[in-house]
């Protein structure tokens, strides 16, 4: 029951869950890319007042259930004749109300055991209440230490060292302050240390007690080297969860950090940092590029990241810190979601669902190096825990190396499958021969199995369906049912305890399980919502159980906890004995019940086997057990012994290699993908490369002799051949590059002598650069291009025999950053006009401009800045313009008034305008709007009153500007007879808002007289659009305004 941080839990009590709990993963192994890795530190267990809780938290009431609590009653009736345990029971007084507790027992022959209670309001989403209590004497009494951490103090969190029992951690609520209270001395004294961010998460040092690493609430990740009291910011824009400290003889230094920083959405970087100095100089990329976030997984001698190209995510593994490799899984696996479940002995076990897959997962298994993949169990069953993590029907049992319990489901039905040597071969469980009262029980396979729940508890203070232990090999203790599938109703308990060959049934409900003295005895507490005073322990390996009272009173259970190692003889279990009672801490001593320590006499032999074959992963194992009629106490010297001696390989010692399938004979043949002779097409001529023979050796078996080097893949020289297969791309898998940045193209070569085949990178702008051989731009190669367009780049690999060449073309772009769509205020109807769009800067790329003309549905779409049409009907009408340029789409909107008719004029301005002049754009725009303004409100009689110089404005105090009709011949295009002058006296209006454009456009010019023509072209749109009758033309048309 001890983990990451020692035995510091959480206690969920008083809380009904559903029966069917989550699935868990192999221990503490599985991570995944996509979603979030192995948890740093225990989350808080919540409960409802309203509700009774068992150790497993059920709160139905079955048959059983009341049959059981009948028996209570009738056994407390005679006391005098009940087995009874030494116990003793504490009250945590004042603490009713709490609903969440942690606890820590140092174990290590220390009996200080610390426990945090609190009242987290689920309304407010924060912790309200705490108390902290400390026992000395095993759990038989506990001081309450509020007073020494401060009464105001509202603590939310309790840490151990994991290297160092006597140092505790407890964090205050942030809502309330920001500190953390430090103990070294195993929570007697504390000093308060305040801190400048709110901690979400811990990392301790597998190995310094002292150096932590916490994660903020703002993405910031910092360290301490000494246990909290002083930190130091490492790095921000870290992915939550995505740190990892560094492993002694595979990095560097030990106070490297392996971090996963975000770059924006959908960009992160594998970044590693030093623990004190993390600077840009110091900072290592150890994967060249970007990688897609939260799938940075560091785990023992792995890194595995995952890169999304084209919508698929291609899996990238380095073994050793040393270069990244694609993981190969059988080519058409098409995987959506991978999930690392284990990398013990140099070997990866991967969980991955295939593109036809829904709730199911395949397993798949690789080779020493963890880059080649073969299946190993085809859909095994999964689910989503209460944090959106997918967890995995697997479990690996302890005690056995290379033995695993997976459930697979085939044809909507659920069955439950064991293997012996890491998933070369599965079969089902063979049920037990009898029930519980000795009824003979009919299941013959493969019609009929005994089916097993896999979920490992995530709560510390109750067991699991499943149970195993390192010191007690060969037992396993589950919950699960008999019949054609796994089912969650009628579910009974079973054991076995010789590794899985004979099952027997041990209760026909489910229970809590607790391993005593390193599993020579077991203690079950049964599941209830029903208060209950007893226990049942075994100490024949579960084949007879009696039934023993723990306490007076009625307990409702909420959790047990043993001591912290497996060779444990004390037990407490948390209860409550009402709805609104103080926490019920019940202390048993088993030690009363063992008369004697155990001697040589007591133990006896155990040989392996499955099914009667002995040699199990390539050795025969024989173990010491107890004797299931030996009642002692084996103590804490003792220790599993086990020989072994090595086995004759034979065929089953061996699994299908990379590429090769088994048929139904058990033999292994290529895949029709596969061509055997591919894997030595990229090696370099001189050395040799491993020609398979369609099988491996399982991971760690220990055979030797017998067929192995039949089977065994022979070393061979590499041949000569002409470079094939040549691939280019960029570091970040995308055809666009930003103008002035550094862009790293990758050069791979599937085929061929890499050594001696020399690559040549031309980046189309000029520039090119030659290479030796590939191996000398394993980095990548790098450039930086000065100008927008479209490069196409050449990659060619040559050498004695032949080359190859591979093309990309590269999109090299700049953000655009503005758009103004030209066009005139007025135009005539049925006469072209030009629209422009005008783009800042001028060059960003491929452009595609997206024109709206009034309330047509469907727009015109052009790769030219400007387009040519005409308005059909008279009336105000709308133009839009959006550009699309990379990530950028911009817009711009005008709107142009059609007229019949129209007449131009030039105006002229008074002399003394020039004089105040000082030529820049803001004083245009300033005397354009004053223009604009005085015209305007001369509307209809505009033209006589500039013939009678009654249009004037003033510049400043005593300057006075008159605007007056100049009488010049009529500008091009304008239609000059008299049968429409009534028109163009009542365009005037719409004309003079030609004013802001003409100072906008052109400088006024340093003569005693100014004169502009306005010349309004003529301009397309019609409502009735369509592209053929207007002419439609793509070339820069640009209407003019004559300055003389």
């Amino acid at each position: 029951v001890c983990g990451f941080f020692g035995c510091s839990f959480q206690l969920r009590p008083r809380q009904p869950v559903r029966r069917n709990s989550p699935r868990a993963n192999i221990g503490d192994n599985k991570v995944k890319f996509s979603g979030s890795p192995k948890r740093r530190e225990t989350l808080p267990l919540s409960y409802s007042r309203e509700g009774i809780t068992s150790p497993a938290g059920r709160s139905r009431v079955t048959r059983s259930e009341l049959r059981w609590s009948n028996e209570d009653r009738r056994a407390a009736s005679s006391r005098q004749d009940e087995l009874k345990l030494t116990s003793s029971t504490f009250a945590l007084t004042g603490d009713s109300a709490h609903n969440q507790a942690m606890v820590h027992w140092s174990g290590q022959n220390s009996s200080v055991i610390l426990m945090l209670t609190k009242l987290f309001d689920f309304n407010l989403n924060s912790v309200t209440e705490s108390s902290l209590w400390r026992s000395t004497d095993y759990g038989t009494t506990y001081q309450k230490l509020n007073e020494k951490v401060g009464t105001k103090t509202i603590l939310s969190y309790l840490y151990v060292s994991p290297n160092n029992k006597r140092k505790i951690m407890l964090l205050t609520d942030p809502e309330v302050e920001s500190s953390l209270l430090i103990s070294s001395d195993e929570g007697a004294t504390y000093q308060k240390y305040r801190l400048s961010f709110y901690i979400l998460s811990l990392l301790f040092h597998p190995e310094q007690e002292d150096w932590i690493l916490a994660y903020s609430h703002d993405q910031k990740l910092y360290s301490s080297v000494e246990f909290g009291r002083r930190w130091q910011l490492v790095h921000e824009r870290v992915a939550p969860n995505r740190f990892y400290w560094s492993k002694t003889g595979l990095d560097k230094e030990p106070g490297l950090i392996h971090l996963e920083t975000i770059i924006s959405e959908g960009q992160a970087l594998y970044v590693t940092c030093k623990l004190q100095n993390c600077t840009e100089a110091n900072k290592g990329k150890p994967f060249p590029g970007y990688i897609d976030p939260n799938s940075l997984v560091v785990q023992d001698e792995y890194v595995f990241v995952q890169v999304s190209t084209g919508g698929r995510p291609i899996y990238y593994v380095s073994a050793k810190r040393e270069v990244f490799t694609p993981m190969k899984l059988p080519k058409y696996t098409l995987p959506k979601d991978l999930h690392v479940i284990s990398t013990d002995e140099n070997r990866v076990v991967a969980a991955v669902q295939e593109w036809n897959q829904n709730d199911t997962y395949n397993l798949y298994v690789s080779e020493n190096g963890g880059v080649f993949y073969t299946l190993a169990l085809e859909n095994v069953v999964s689910s989503m825990g209460h944090e959106g993590n997918v967890m995995i029907d697997l479990y690996e049992v302890a005690g056995i190396k290379g033995m695993f319990l997976a459930n697979k489901k085939m044809d909507n039905v659920v069955k439950t499958y064991i293997t012996y040597n890491r998933g070369r071969d599965w079969r089902l469980l063979q049920a037990p021969t009898a029930d519980l009262r000795g009824n003979s029980i009919r299941c013959e396979l493969p019609y009929c199995s005994l089916h097993l729940h896999l979920h490992v508890s995530a709560n510390p203070y109750t067991s699991g369906n499943i149970e195993s232990k390192d010191s007690a090999p060969g037992i396993i203790v589950a919950s699960g049912s008999i019949g054609a599938e796994l089912t969650t109703s009628n579910v009974s308990m079973f054991i076995t305890s010789d590794a899985g060959n004979t099952w027997r049934q041990i209760f026909d409900e489910e229970y809590s399980v607790l391993y005593l003295d390193q599993g020579g005895a077991l203690v079950a507490i049964r599941h209830t919502p029903l208060p209950i005073r007893h226990l049942w322990m075994s100490f024949d390996e579960g084949r007879q159980w009696n039934k023993y009272s723990f306490t007076m009173s009625p307990l409702f259970v909420d959790g047990l906890l043993g001591e912290p190692g497996e060779e444990t003889l004390i037990m407490t279990i948390f209860g409550h004995v009402s709805h609104r009672s103080e926490w019920q801490l019940v202390k048993i001593d088993f030690r009363s019940i063992f008369n004697r320590r155990c001697t040589e006499g007591d133990y006896q032999t155990w040989h392996l086997h499955n099914r009667g074959e002995p040699c199990i992963m390539g050795v025969k194992r024989i173990y010491r057990k107890l004797k299931p009629i030996a009642r002692c106490v084996m103590g804490k010297t003792y220790s599993v012994t086990m020989t072994s001696a090595p086995c004759d390989c034979t065929e089953a010692d061996f699994e299908c290699d990379y590429g090769y399938e088994r048929r139904s004979d058990g033999k292994c043949t290529p895949a029709f993908w596969f061509l055997p002779s591919s894997m030595s097409r990229s090696c370099t001529t001189g050395t040799t490369f491993i020609n398979s023979t369609g099988y491996r050796k399982v991971v760690s078996n220990n055979c030797t002799a017998g067929v192995i080097a039949e089977y065994t893949a022979r070393r061979q020289h590499c041949p000569t051949q002409a470079p094939k297969g040549l691939h280019l791309v960029t570091s970040e898998g995308k055809l666009t590059a930003t103008l002035g940045t550094n862009v790293t193209f990758l050069v791979f070569l599937e085929e061929g002598d890499g050594a001696r085949t020399s690559i040549m990178v031309d980046f189309g702008d000029g520039h090119a650069l030659t290479y030796s051989n590939v191996s000398s731009i394993e980095d990548g190669v790098k450039h930086v291009y000065k100008a927008v367009g479209i490069y196409r780049v050449t990659a060619t690999g040559e050498n004695s025999l032949g080359s190859e060449s591979v093309v990309l073309y590269l999109h090299v772009t700049c953000q655009l950053e503005y758009i103004h769509l030209s066009a005139p205020f007025v135009a005539v109807k049925s006469k072209e006009v030009n629209l422009t769009a005008v783009l800042w800067p001028s060059q960003v790329g491929t452009v595609t401009y997206i024109w709206w003309f009034g309330n047509n549905t469907e727009p015109i779409i052009t790769l030219e800045g400007s387009v040519a049409c005409t308005f059909s009907q008279e009336g105000v009408n709308t133009v839009t313009v959006q550009v699309s340029a990379g990530n950028a789409i911009l817009q711009d909107r005008k709107t142009i008034a059609v007229h019949e008719y129209s007449r131009s004029h030039l105006l002229a301005f008074s002399s003394n305008l020039d004089d105040h002049n000082p030529d820049v754009a803001e004083w245009r725009l300033d005397v354009s709007r004053v223009i604009k303004n005085s015209m305007v409100k001369l509307s209809e009689i505009l033209l006589s009153a500039l013939n009678q110089n009654l249009v004037q404005f003033t510049l400043r105090p005593g300057v006075q500007v008159t605007v007056y009709a100049a009488h010049l011949s009529a500008a091009p295009l304008v239609d000059t007879s008299e049968n429409h002058s009534g028109s163009a006296m009542l365009m005037l209006l719409s004309v003079v808002v030609l004013g802001l454009a003409i100072f906008v456009v052109y400088k006024f010019k340093r003569y005693s007289k100014w004169l502009i023509s306005l010349n309004f072209l003529r301009i397309l749109l019609s409502r009735h659009f369509l592209c053929p009758q207007m002419k439609c033309q793509s070339a820069f048309r640009h209407y003019q305004y004559l300055a003389l």
